[in-house]
This record gives C-alpha cells, structure tokens and sequence, in this order.
C-alpha cells in the first residue's frame, strides 16, 4: 500500500501483518480523493483510521491539518510510524481512542472539520452509529463533506437525521462510500 498522490507519492504504509482490519485500497482511495478534489488548506478528520493511509493521503493532497482516530494501540503505533515515515508530523496528528471519546474531545475543544472520512469495521451497524455520533459531537462547519465507507450490504443512509443530506453514492464491488452534506434550511 503506497500514497498515490502528492507530497509523498509513493511513499509505502505499512499495516499490523496479520490483522483482521482491511486498510483501504490504492483503488478506493484514489477514487475517494477524485471525487472530493484538491484539499489545499483544508482540515480533514479520519476516524477508524486504520493504517493512517486516507488521513495520510489528505496530508499529502494539501490538507492543512489532520487528525486521525484510531483505538488500538497496536495500529496507532504503525499510524504513527506512518506519520513520520512521510514527514507530516507538523500537519498530522494521532488520537488513540474510540471514535466517540475523539469526536466528545475534539468537540468540547470546538474543532470544526472541512471533510470527515469514517471507515468503521464492516457489518458491524457501526457506519450507522457512526453518523449518530456526528449528529451528536458536531465538529464540522456549515460546508462539511462526510464520506462513510462501508460494505454495501450495511444501509447507513437510514441514520442520517435532520442534519445531514446524501450528496452521493458509489460503489465499488462489496465497498461503497455514501458522501454526505449539511442540510441547508
């Protein structure tokens, strides 16, 4: 798995060998990135980060600040290894804890992100509760993107509330990203 655009193109991530968690693919991430378009001076959360490599790439497209959330302490440390490995110390930061601890702090220190990616585990209906946690920690602003991604057997699209809208669906073999937007009154 490698950055694929940018400041660090081609720069290789590495993943806890043997984990049951799936990195997001080069495929994904290219297409995700595509559709959102050039990140320059934009903050970017990645929840349920993972290897780093969606919040990592965000960095190296020109996003101004990233926070990425991951609980396992074992994957956090690869996250940061990550990081450092392609030189966004500056512009990255790690939080290892649960998605709902990081957006209840994030929230109380009053961040307000430009695009949210989430990619919880898979068929676990935490696509879903994700979006409850985002209605209820709010740490974006009137122009946020939220992109889940998630299996396409999982309908997150019932959770979405009064605040969000769906923008956008795609999908790619088992995997969809569903881009959502605020509701404009």
């Amino acid at each position: 798995m490698r950055i694929i655009g940018g400041e660090a193109k081609g720069r290789t991530l590495h993943f806890l060998s043997g984990s049951k968690e799936r990195p997001t693919s080069d495929f994904l991430r290219e297409a995700l990135f595509n559709i959102l378009g050039p990140l320059q001076g934009n903050s970017f959360l990645d929840l349920f980060a993972g290897s780093g490599g969606v919040g990592i790439e965000a960095a190296s497209r020109g996003a101004r600040e990233v926070v990425l959330i991951e609980r396992n302490k074992k994957i956090a440390s690869i996250v940061q290894k990550n990081i450092d490995d392609c030189g966004f110390k500056d512009s990255c930061r790690l939080l290892n804890v649960d998605a709902g601890n990081g957006l209840h702090d994030l929230n109380k220190k009053k961040y307000k992100f430009d695009i949210i990616f989430a990619d919880p585990p898979y068929d676990k209906g935490l696509a879903g509760e994700t979006i409850k946690l985002l209605n209820e920690y709010p740490v974006f602003g009137a122009e946020v993107t939220v992109v889940i991604q998630h299996s396409t057997r999982e309908d997150c699209i019932l959770q979405i509330g009064d605040r969000f809208v769906l923008k956008d669906q795609r999908k790619y073999g088992s995997n969809a990203l569903t881009f959502l937007k605020m509701e404009c009154s």
